[in-house]
Protein backbone atom coordinates (compact mmCIF):
# COMPACT_ATOMS: atom_id res chain seq x y z
CA UNK A 1 0.00 0.00 0.00
CA UNK A 2 1.50 3.21 -1.02
CA UNK A 3 0.94 6.20 0.84
CA UNK A 4 0.25 9.61 -0.38
CA UNK A 5 2.30 13.07 0.99
CA UNK A 6 -0.44 14.79 2.52
CA UNK A 7 1.18 17.44 4.46
CA UNK A 8 3.34 20.33 4.84
CA UNK A 9 5.34 18.36 6.99
CA UNK A 10 5.93 15.56 5.74
CA UNK A 11 7.22 17.72 2.45
CA UNK A 12 9.30 19.84 4.70
CA UNK A 13 10.75 16.87 6.19
CA UNK A 14 11.58 15.44 2.96
CA UNK A 15 12.80 18.82 1.65
CA UNK A 16 15.19 18.96 4.78
CA UNK A 17 16.03 15.57 3.82
CA UNK A 18 17.30 16.14 0.16
CA UNK A 19 18.97 19.54 0.96
CA UNK A 20 21.28 17.22 3.91
CA UNK A 21 19.34 18.82 6.61
CA UNK A 22 19.02 15.31 8.40
CA UNK A 23 22.10 13.73 10.23
CA UNK A 24 22.45 10.02 10.40
CA UNK A 25 23.16 8.54 13.75
CA UNK A 26 24.71 5.56 14.78
CA UNK A 27 22.66 2.42 16.15
CA UNK A 28 24.06 3.23 19.46
CA UNK A 29 23.69 6.71 19.76
CA UNK A 30 19.61 5.97 18.64
CA UNK A 31 19.48 3.47 21.12
CA UNK A 32 20.29 6.02 24.04
CA UNK A 33 18.36 9.06 22.45
CA UNK A 34 15.46 6.81 21.94
CA UNK A 35 15.75 5.36 25.84
CA UNK A 36 16.15 9.43 26.56
CA UNK A 37 12.71 10.53 25.33
CA UNK A 38 11.03 7.04 25.88
CA UNK A 39 11.84 8.15 29.97
CA UNK A 40 10.96 11.69 29.83
CA UNK A 41 7.22 10.85 27.64
CA UNK A 42 6.61 8.44 30.54
CA UNK A 43 7.49 11.00 32.99
CA UNK A 44 5.74 13.52 31.58
CA UNK A 45 2.38 11.18 31.59
CA UNK A 46 2.72 10.23 35.08
CA UNK A 47 2.91 13.78 35.97
CA UNK A 48 0.03 14.85 33.57
CA UNK A 49 -2.39 12.03 35.28
CA UNK A 50 -1.96 13.50 38.72
CA UNK A 51 -5.48 14.64 40.05
CA UNK A 52 -6.49 16.16 42.66
CA UNK A 53 -10.22 16.56 43.70
CA UNK A 54 -10.86 19.92 44.46
CA UNK A 55 -14.50 21.56 46.31
CA UNK A 56 -15.06 25.33 45.44
CA UNK A 57 -18.50 27.49 46.05
CA UNK A 58 -19.89 28.96 42.36
CA UNK A 59 -22.68 31.04 42.14
CA UNK A 60 -25.45 29.08 40.95
CA UNK A 61 -25.88 31.45 37.54
CA UNK A 62 -21.98 31.15 37.19
CA UNK A 63 -22.51 27.42 36.80
CA UNK A 64 -25.18 27.52 34.28
CA UNK A 65 -23.35 29.74 32.30
CA UNK A 66 -20.12 27.22 32.35
CA UNK A 67 -22.42 24.58 31.63
CA UNK A 68 -24.26 26.70 28.41
CA UNK A 69 -20.33 27.15 27.37
CA UNK A 70 -19.66 23.74 27.98
CA UNK A 71 -22.08 22.18 25.91
CA UNK A 72 -21.23 24.88 22.77
CA UNK A 73 -17.81 22.94 22.45
CA UNK A 74 -19.77 19.81 23.03
CA UNK A 75 -17.85 18.44 26.32
CA UNK A 76 -18.87 17.99 29.62
CA UNK A 77 -18.71 21.15 31.51
CA UNK A 78 -16.00 19.34 34.36
CA UNK A 79 -14.06 18.77 31.50
CA UNK A 80 -14.33 22.28 30.31
CA UNK A 81 -13.28 24.05 33.59
CA UNK A 82 -9.89 21.87 33.19
CA UNK A 83 -9.77 23.04 29.42
CA UNK A 84 -9.88 26.52 30.63
CA UNK A 85 -7.98 26.46 32.91
CA UNK A 86 -5.17 24.08 31.26
CA UNK A 87 -5.90 27.44 28.91
CA UNK A 88 -4.77 30.25 31.31
CA UNK A 89 -2.18 27.96 32.84
CA UNK A 90 -0.27 27.58 29.16
CA UNK A 91 -0.75 31.47 28.66
CA UNK A 92 0.72 32.51 31.47
CA UNK A 93 4.19 30.80 30.41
Amino acid sequence: MKKNIETQEEIQIIKDIENGSYISVDKQEFEQLNKTLKNAASNTIKKLSKRKAINIRLLETDIQKIKAMALNEGMPYQTYITHLIHKFATAQL
